[in-house]
């Protein structure tokens, strides 16, 4: 038997793939995080045991513990699926389970996911890349942990192209502030996708100026950049959002 580490992808179980689909199917527990979409989790058997371990205010369940889990349940003759939001190894912490299964000798495999740092703008209708427009994109965390090194934005607002902030709703004032302090213009584009691909989509668009004050609820990708002022969606899921 062996430990699946499984990408979930954005929420929309349609854009799961086939063989994380399959894996759910055959799983005997499936090990999960608070933000793999509901959908998702629908298409867990009923008889599969369920384990979540996603991290939430109040709740900070510590990754070691987790680590630990998934070693216990590896040595046991279980098909156990470790289901993650996303790609698992885009700020999914699965290269540390992954170490720690290795060096338990834990045999396990990798099932990538579309995270949604690529997926939320293009649910959106943001192209991260366009010609013209942004040649390159970056992708960062906007969440650090006590001791962590801060993210030098100053630096990061002069590499130019567009930015693609994953858990960044909480410090998006001060990420503004100093992305502007870098030289980034007060009135570049930004929008803010919470709940991609799912039924609860909501997209928030500003200048980077006001992204201090917007209305955004976490979790939430946050797109920063002249492409952020694209609404390339399906003319039909546009006419809906404005109904």
């Amino acid at each position: 038997m062996t430990v699946a580490l499984v990408g979930a992808g954005p929420g929309d179980p349609d854009l799961l793939t086939m063989k994380a689909a399959r894996l759910l199917a055959e799983a005997d527990i499936v090990v999960h995080d608070a933000l793999v979409g509901d959908g998702v989790m629908a298409l867990i058997p009923d008889h599969v045991e369920r384990i979540d371990v996603g991290k939430r205010v109040g709740r900070p369940i510590p990754q070691e513990m987790i680590c630990t889990l998934l070693v216990e349940l590896g040595q046991q003759d279980l098909r156990v699926v470790r289901l993650k939001g996303g790609d698992p190894f885009v700020f999914g912490r699965g290269g540390e389970e992954a170490l720690a299964l290795r060096e338990a000798g834990v045999e396990y495999e990798i099932v990538p996911g579309i995270t949604s740092s690529i997926a939320a703008p293009a649910a959106a209708g943001v192209p991260v890349t366009h010609r013209g427009v942004a040649a390159a994109f970056t992708v960062v965390t906007g969440h650090r942990r006590p001791g962590e090194p801060d993210i030098d934005w100053r630096s990061l607002a002069k590499v130019g192209g567009t930015i693609v902030v994953l858990m960044g709703v909480t410090h998006r004032g001060s990420i503004a502030a100093e992305l502007i302090a870098g030289g980034s213009a007060a009135d570049t584009p930004v929008a803010a996708i919470r709940s991609a691909t799912t039924d609860h989509e909501d997209v928030v668009r500003c200048d980077l100026a006001d992204l201090g004050h917007a209305d955004i609820e976490s979790p939430a990708t946050i797109v920063i950049g002249p492409v952020a002022a694209f609404d390339l969606r399906d003319i039909r899921t546009t006419l809906a959002t404005a109904d």
